[in-house]
């Protein structure tokens, strides 16, 4: 299992709301491969937000209901990817540290992950 600072915030909140953390050494397990897609599609429902919004604000004829819920859906798009860009900020800052104590083997590249 990983140390304590190396828990991967996973995209998701428990029942109470808190946060959801993973500890494991297989970044290729089920849990960790199914946060991948989860963050994959929470970034890229935000990307369409965002193409959706500015659509809407160039409309002068949009109703200020709609302004409403789209500012709450931004809201939590945004809240969606602050968590993971924390997520991954932790977890690069691990591999930081990693590679920092593997100065004597040499450089240390992470594996890359593709689709």
């Amino acid at each position: 299992m990983t140390p304590r600072n190396e828990l991967r915030l996973l995209p998701w909140s428990g029942p109470d709301g808190r946060p959801c953390y993973l500890s494991t050494d297989d970044e290729d397990s089920h849990l960790s491969r199914l946060a991948n897609k989860v963050e994959a599609l929470q970034l890229d429902l935000a990307d369409n937000l965002v193409s959706h919004t500015l659509e809407v604000l160039g409309d002068e004829t949009t109703e200020l209901e709609e302004l409403r819920r789209l500012s709450a859906e931004l809201t939590n798009a945004l809240k969606d990817t602050l968590r993971v860009a924390t997520s991954r900020g932790h977890r690069l800052a691990a591999l930081d540290l990693t590679a920092r104590e593997r100065d004597d083997e040499g450089p240390y590249l992470p594996a890359a992950s593709f689709g």
